[in-house]
């Protein structure tokens, strides 16, 4: 099983930026992409963005291109997703996502970090 841990979240005004990172244990071996996804009040999980696990291919949701960027530390099994320029539409739970092998989906989950983001 893959264990993935979140952090960085919290609260930051409008325009200003926020480092997440999401460190994964456990059986790592068969991962092909990690990736993050947010859910808000009332809404659906929705992808963020993805990095495939040499860190070749990204990609983003229409609403976050130029403002995020999602990269990876392989050696540590840590991905990052740097949030700049964030708007209170940003404010969601952000879940931390891995794609095993085995599945092709992302269907391993971290426990989730929130960020909110005040006008």
């Amino acid at each position: 099983q893959v264990q993935l841990v979140e952090s960085g979240g919290g609260l930051v005004q409008a325009g200003g930026s926020l480092r997440l990172s999401c460190t994964a244990s456990g059986s790592t071996h068969g991962i092909t992409g990690m990736g993050w996804f947010r859910q808000g009040p009332g809404e659906q999980r929705d992808l963020v963005a993805t990095i495939t696990a040499n860190g070749r291919t990204t990609k983003y949701a229409d609403s976050v291109k130029g403002r995020f960027t999602i990269s990876r530390d392989s050696a540590n099994m840590t991905v990052y997703l740097q949030m700049n320029s964030l708007k209170p539409e940003d404010t969601a739970v952000y879940y931390c996502a891995a794609r095993p092998v085995i599945t092709g989906k992302f269907d391993r989950w971290g426990q989730g970090t929130q960020v909110t983001v005040s006008s």
